[in-house]
């Protein structure tokens, strides 16, 4: 059975937080909304029907497909699979309106792969801007060591999206994208950046890295075929989890009513992001 949560800030929802039963693959946020209630994600588009809201979602983990859709096979292109993992909710360690603590299981083959511990906190900012704080470790708790791939890493250039991943909503035009020093889809994708801002008809995205790793991680971005942004943990390179290791993500997103510029967004990034 579906399970849903609500996510306040402030006493204001601004999320709602599906996970559960066997038709929920990937727990996932969606509609998140700002102070004011305008959406700023997408649930299943005609365009990428797997794409949910904001999520945690990943295409090769050991060859097991948690992104959804096909797999792209190095020499073949996209290809449909039945190698298709799921996370399961396993409980939460703590749950209150403006966040949770909740332990999932990444499993596939009929294994466990990674054990996830997932962090999630709604943070009041500004009267107009709230912040969405998203940490995850996945633990390789096998006796077998094995690493995280993307569709860049089988073959396909440009492709290395993987991890933390936000959905926003298509509009008639798409949205801008910059970061501290990069203005378009073209310079800022594909490269590692502080922070970078999405920013649509009334409201704005500041995605920011809250840890050094985190901030190592390349950018994946799309504004032309349609609005998203992840933070990429295998763009180029496998990331190897060797077994007994975990690796450690955390972003911070602020959430904002109107077109933020340069200097307000790098403002809102320097009050939630300390580390």
């Amino acid at each position: 059975m579906t399970t849903t949560a609500l996510l306040s800030c402030g006493g204001r929802p601004v999320g709602r937080y599906t996970y559960g039963g066997e038709a929920v693959t990937r727990p996932y946020l969606h509609p998140v909304t700002t102070l004011a209630g305008v959406p700023v994600t997408e649930e299943r588009p005609a365009d990428h029907i797997h794409h949910l809201g904001v999520s945690v979602a990943v295409p090769d983990v050991a060859g097991y497909n948690f992104w959804g859709g096909r797999t792209y096979v190095r020499g073949q292109g996209p290809t449909a699979l039945d190698n298709h993992g799921a996370q399961r909710h396993l409980g939460w360690k703590l749950r209150d309106p403006d966040g949770f603590v909740e332990e999932l299981g990444w499993e596939a083959g009929g294994a466990e792969l990674l054990r996830e511990h997932r962090t999630v906190a709604a943070v009041e900012l500004t009267g107009t801007a709230w912040a969405l704080d998203l940490s995850f470790s996945l633990t390789n708790r096998g006796e077998k060591d094995l690493s995280i791939g993307s569709p860049a890493t089988n073959g396909r250039p440009g492709a290395g999206y993987g991890g933390f991943f936000w959905r926003a909503p298509k509009e008639p035009a798409a949205p801008a994208v910059f970061s501290g020093t990069l203005d378009g889809e073209e310079a800022v994708h594909g490269r590692a950046a502080d922070w970078l801002a999405l920013a649509g008809d009334g409201w704005t995205l500041v995605f920011a890295g809250a840890t050094e790793e985190t901030r190592r991680d390349p950018w994946f971005v799309r504004t032309t075929e349609y609005p998203g942004v992840g933070s990429s943990l295998a763009a180029g390179t496998r990331l190897p989890v060797p077994a007994g290791a975990t690796v450690v993500r955390r972003v911070v997103t602020v959430v904002a009513d109107g077109r933020l510029d340069r200097e307000a967004a790098a403002a809102h990034v320097r009050k939630v992001v300390t580390a």
